[in-house]
């Protein structure tokens, strides 16, 4: 199916640094391999958190940016840049007035490192001692606004802030403004960085967290009997969104089109999952992108490893799309990056578009009760991909549902 090219939207570009290495293409080899990015926390971690495992990027964002600015950003500041600055680079950096440029960066806590050490120094040394930036490096909207003016982007730096739908919402509302006739180029994705005692310890808390003490590699297991909650990860994933008359006006590559997206509120329960507005959210995705439930072949699932998220997932795909489609979850890989999971798993199912391969998920040894889907296990699988389903869903209600196609 050909849309007209003022309501089709093409992915240019992609970006990403994750606990598997920093670029995309360091992510999809660490995928395809079946490798994992999440490990034991140092000796410099309290010795009192419940929860010793965490994903990690394992480069210094340092290294890959200008020192003496990205001293100035907050980690997840700083991460979005990398992200942002491959995606860009990888679109063939796009000529494009800047009132048609836009950027969407979501994350579900900002600069909340900053927030938590800025507070430390206060109660410590006092006022006089803040940073001159805390306030630019706290704040949720930092990532969009440093990367719109890295890019001269005046057509709008907007943060979507959902829980862990907020990347995916983010890539969403990047189609939306191309499809208003608002924008001709969006970059859009979502970061978290939020790896601190605080944070691991209140997810903890609330009985989210695995507090698995084997094998940190084996503790992230998507849909498996197992599973025991999820791991904590940082990272980013951004993708260049494209008018698809400006994309090949320009002759740009594209990985596939953004065919479809959708977000909805369950209006249920501040944190626990609702299948029912999950169906709608993939519903109304397949229904924006022209498709039947039996075009989509391929799942990235939300699946974060808690038993009843993953059930209340396993349940919507199936009523939603059915049991045909191949189902996999790189959070086994990766762990929850939070507000960074949906757009990094955008990422990962447009390349699966574009090598015909789905990542096996890790850790699945044995699905849990109730997941009756074809869950991809024991290595990737090779296959004629055309149409993929990408979930993402947060506390509060929040869900994200994107498609995406091949082109033409």
């Amino acid at each position: 199916m050909r849309m007209g090219d003022d309501r089709e939207v093409l992915v240019t570009g992609v970006g990403a640094i994750t606990p598997l290495g920093a670029g995309v293409a360091a992510m999809w080899e660490g995928m395809l391999a079946g490798e994992s990015g999440v490990g034991r926390l140092g000796e410099e971690w309290p010795t009192d958190l419940p929860v010793r495992v965490a994903g990690t990027v394992p480069v210094d964002p340092l290294s890959l940016l200008g020192r003496v600015e990205a001293r100035k950003w907050d980690r997840c500041e700083q991460l979005a840049m990398i992200g942002s600055r491959e995606a860009w680079q990888d679109a063939g950096r796009p000529e494009v007035e800047p009132e048609r440029l836009a950027v969407v960066i979501g994350t579900g806590t900002g600069g909340i490192l900053t927030t938590l050490g800025q507070d430390d120094v206060y109660e410590r040394s006092g006022a006089r001692r803040l940073s001159p930036y805390a306030v630019p490096m706290l704040m949720p909207n930092g990532p969009a606004a440093w990367v719109s003016m890295e890019l001269g982007a005046r057509g709008g730096a907007r943060t979507p802030v959902s829980a862990c739908a907020s990347g995916a919402e983010a890539i969403a509302m990047g189609l939306d403004l191309i499809r208003a006739g608002r924008a001709d180029v969006v970059v859009a994705g979502g970061v978290e960085a939020s790896l601190h005692p605080f944070c691991i310890a209140a997810f903890a808390q609330m009985k989210a967290l695995s507090t698995d003490e084997g094998d940190p590699r084996a503790v992230s297991r998507p849909f498996d009997a197992g599973r025991s909650g999820f791991v904590m990860a940082e990272g980013a994933g951004v993708v260049v969104l494209e008018r698809a008359g400006f994309a090949r006006a320009r002759s740009a590559r594209a990985y596939g089109r953004l065919a479809g997206a959708a977000v909805s509120s369950s209006a249920h329960h501040i944190t626990a999952s609702d299948a029912d507005g999950q169906v709608h959210a993939i519903r109304t995705a397949l229904r924006d992108a022209g498709l039947e439930p039996r075009d989509i072949d391929n799942v990235h699932a939300h699946a974060t490893s808690t038993e009843p998220g993953d059930l209340a997932e396993a349940q919507a795909i199936a009523q939603a799309v059915g049991g045909h489609a191949a189902v996999t979850a790189t959070k086994s890989m990766t762990g929850h990056m939070l507000g960074a999971s949906g757009a990094v798993a955008a990422v990962a199912a447009l390349l699966t578009l574009r090598d015909g391969v789905l990542p096996s998920i890790r850790n699945l040894d044995r699905p849990g009760p109730g997941i009756d889907l074809d869950v991809v296990r024991g290595g990737s699988r090779a296959g004629n991909w055309s149409a993929g389903l990408v979930n993402s869903f947060g506390f509060g209600g929040h869900n994200a549902s994107l498609v995406v196609t091949r082109e033409g």
